[in-house]
């Protein structure tokens, strides 16, 4: 009689490499790895079945220190070998791991047609708004002003947002996180429960070239400033005494004082993930006279081009017997029978 093996689930011990992680100390990477690493089990993921893929740069080192399949590829070009793993395997759980510079500049491109393609996979985009790995110079995401060794004077390229590219591109999974925030699991839970792209924007300090940058939002004392958007509650911040309202003649976003709790007199909107209209104006949403917009602020899933690619190769081969010899055989010569157009 046959024994039924019982598969126990896994531990995030179980996601750890025996590799030493090589981040400068107090790198915001590290909270990213050991969330991911809480995640994975708790997601029902299992190692064997699961690949992270990455570019170049600092964050580009993590599938080193993911006991899973792994490919650190060239220059922005993740999305690239990452589409080619889901085709050849639909069913592996693929995790694209990039930053602001490898996503957004020399991978800007292959970001954007793995986005607007829906292909089902996660990608994480540690934007740390500079180029850490190469030396502290500027990135897409570097403010108006950074001073860098190549840009000595202060930055006058305007800053590309992440999470309005992504929209931009058409992502139908959009969230924010922190590297160092409690809440950064569920985030990632959600991406991987959509069906499709889920582009997520970790806001990751690099300690060495551009410390602080996000602490006006992220320190524990700027707390107020976080808006943390749940589907079907109300957006309110600042321990519930403001929150974002619609401007009806505007047409934009607009903060109000919520008095005693009652957001609804105060007309506070409703988080709806699957408004799109809404997302964009959280995205575009200008931090300073706002607070900054975390948690999941789109999903509204579509479907995927693998399966899409999968079904269109199924129907195409119906029918048909596979005849690699006839193929072959074949030649890669034609006759253009057309006479050309007179000039």
């Amino acid at each position: 009689m046959n024994e039924i093996t019982t598969i126990k689930p896994s531990t995030p011990k179980d996601w750890e490499t025996d590799q030493e992680v090589r981040w400068c100390p107090g790198c915001g990477d590290y909270a990213i790895l050991k969330a991911v690493q809480r995640t994975m089990p708790e997601i029902g993921a299992t190692p064997e079945n699961t690949v992270f893929i990455s570019g170049i740069g600092c964050s580009s080192r993590f599938p080193y220190y993911m006991e899973t399949y792994g490919f650190h590829t060239i220059h922005g070009r993740a999305p690239a070998v990452a589409t080619g793993v889901k085709l050849a395997n639909p069913d592996l759980d693929v995790w694209i791991i990039t930053g602001d510079g490898d996503g957004l500049s020399i991978g800007g491109n292959h970001t954007m047609h793995l986005l607007r393609r829906n292909l089902n996979c996660q990608v994480l985009l540690f934007n740390n708004e500079i180029y850490g790995l190469t030396k502290g110079q500027y990135s897409p995401t570097s403010r108006e002003g950074t001073r860098s060794p190549s840009t000595p004077f202060g930055s006058v390229d305007h800053p590309a947002k992440p999470c309005a590219y992504a929209l931009g591109s058409g992502a139908r999974f959009i969230a924010r996180g922190i590297d160092v925030h409690k809440n950064l699991p569920s985030v990632l839970k959600a991406a991987h429960a959509h069906q499709g792209a889920a582009f997520i924007e970790i806001f990751q300090n690099c300690i060495v070239y551009n410390d602080d940058v996000f602490a006006p939002f992220t320190e524990k004392a700027n707390a107020g400033h976080q808006l943390w958007l749940e589907h079907g509650q109300p957006m309110l911040f600042a321990g519930g005494t403001k929150g974002i309202a619609l401007d009806t003649e505007r047409l934009t976003l607009k903060i109000v004082d919520v008095v005693e709790g009652d957001w609804q007199a105060a007309g506070v909107i409703v988080h709806n993930v699957a408004n799109r209209t809404v997302a964009h104006m959280l995205v575009e949403m200008p931090f300073g006279p706002f607070p900054m917009a975390l948690g999941v602020l789109y999903d509204d899933p579509a479907p995927t081009f693998e399966s899409a690619v999968v079904a269109q190769n199924r129907a195409a081969s119906e029918g048909k017997v596979a005849d690699l010899q006839k193929l072959v055989s074949k030649g890669q010569t034609w006759m253009v029978e057309k006479e050309p157009h007179a000039m």
